[in-house]
């Protein structure tokens, strides 16, 4: 007996790997920093806990239709309206078990085996394995760190085949913080509407922009709407990791097969979590205090990591949106300390966690070998202290 294919072709997430090492250090008495952090530091507001309280008095604790309530899918439609200029109904939305949910559902809803996704480099790690498993073939297109690590119209129009089914775009990125403008995103479409192809776009850090405001691709035209699937969420967003909470915005045609799909899997979304996702949608005025809040903070951080990073002399392009700085390690491969080499990012990083107690993510899962990210979701206090552990570790470096 063997286990299906579909499973043995599914990589494992260094992510995973070190970010375990870094808390059992922690469990043991270690004093570790962790940069690797993939979601904000924030508790989730008082008021949209107290709405979680509120579902529990009011009974709210038996099933929902799969898609979603009518209140959230409602509020769901007035927030695409109101931020992203996108008119939707209720039966274009599907509410998911978080935002990767949304995404395993759109592309199992949109691929037939063979099919391939154009995924841009570097690319937030499981979006190759959701496509693997929805039977689809990942191509990848390396970006240049000269364009911000953004993907550019000809760099789209040359990957495209008869057999690309879609294009999967996230904005800002996870991990490089790159946030396209208005233009870009044009020039996008202009190739993916003669191509007749389907965009997946991914906008769960849509509220965490620096220097520009963000802008969905599915805006663009009423041709690029009908072909895209937006996915969001209310973990980035409100702090809501845990609460897991997705959606999709797509047309009636997608979003009721992905509606279908869930109601024979998952079915719907905890419904106490539903309740609370309606109200901090609803409630604008909490709601945009706290998303400020978080956003001034995340920036003040990020201008703290680039002005200590700059002066490590490592190399990094701007994040300009989500909290994470991608750097640059090729300068330290080849060198050693201790006697342990480092030949890989993933060496870069599991040496610096053994040796300087410090916990940064390896980018080879993400399609960038040559670089380490660091997320900001930690105090200033934190930043600084563990990047002065960075600077003590690349000055023990030898060659």
């Amino acid at each position: 007996m063997d286990i299906a294919k579909r499973a043995k072709q599914i990589s494992p997430s260094l992510t995973l790997e070190i970010t375990a090492r870094a808390k059992k250090m922690k469990a043991d008495g270690m004093r570790v920093v962790s940069f690797a952090a993939g979601e904000p530091d924030f508790n989730t507001p008082d008021y949209i806990i107290e709405a979680g309280h509120k579902a529990l008095e009011l009974g709210l604790t038996k099933y929902t239709p799969a898609a979603g309530t009518v209140e959230l899918r409602t509020a769901i439609c007035e927030k695409l309206k109101s931020d992203n200029a996108l008119e939707y109904s209720r039966s274009n939305i599907v509410v998911s078990n978080g935002g990767k949910h949304s995404l395993f559902n759109a592309f199992m809803a949109v691929l037939n085996p063979g099919d391939e996704v154009i995924i841009p480099a570097p690319y937030w790690l499981s979006y190759p394995e959701i496509v693997k498993m929805a039977g689809g073939v990942p191509v990848y297109v390396e970006t240049k760190p000269e364009n911000k690590f953004k993907i550019t119209a000809a760099e789209l129009e040359e990957a495209i085949t008869n057999k690309t089914k879609a294009f999967i775009l996230n904005n800002p990125n996870n991990p490089t913080g790159a946030v396209y403008t208005h233009s870009e995103l044009n020039a996008l479409s202009a190739v993916i509407e003669k191509h007749e192809i389907f965009v997946i776009s991914d906008e769960i850090y849509e509220k965490l922009t620096y220097e520009r405001r963000h802008h969905s691709i599915a805006a663009c035209s009423d041709i690029l709407k009908e072909r895209t699937v937006v996915i969001n969420g209310m973990s980035k967003t409100y702090s809501m990791t845990g609460w897991r909470v997705g959606y999709a915005a797509a047309n009636e045609q997608i979003a009721s097969a992905m509606a279908s799909m869930q109601s024979h899997s998952t079915s719907n979304v905890n419904s106490i979590a539903q309740y609370a996702s309606y109200i901090a949608l609803s409630d604008r005025l909490h709601g945009d205090a706290f998303l400020e809040d978080m956003r001034a903070t995340f920036d003040a951080r990020r201008a703290l990591m680039m002005l200590r990073l700059n002066r490590l002399g490592m190399k990094f392009v701007e994040p300009k949106g989500a909290f994470y700085i991608m750097v640059c390690i090729k300068d330290f491969i080849g060198k050693s300390l201790e006697g342990q080499r480092i030949r890989s990012a993933y060496d870069f990083a599991s040496i610096l966690l053994e040796q300087a107690q410090v916990a940064v993510i390896p980018c080879e899962s993400f399609g960038a070998p040559d670089y380490v990210r660091l997320s900001y979701a930690a105090s200033e206090k934190d930043i600084e202290r563990g990047l002065d552990a960075i600077s003590s570790f690349l000055a023990q470096l030898i060659d």
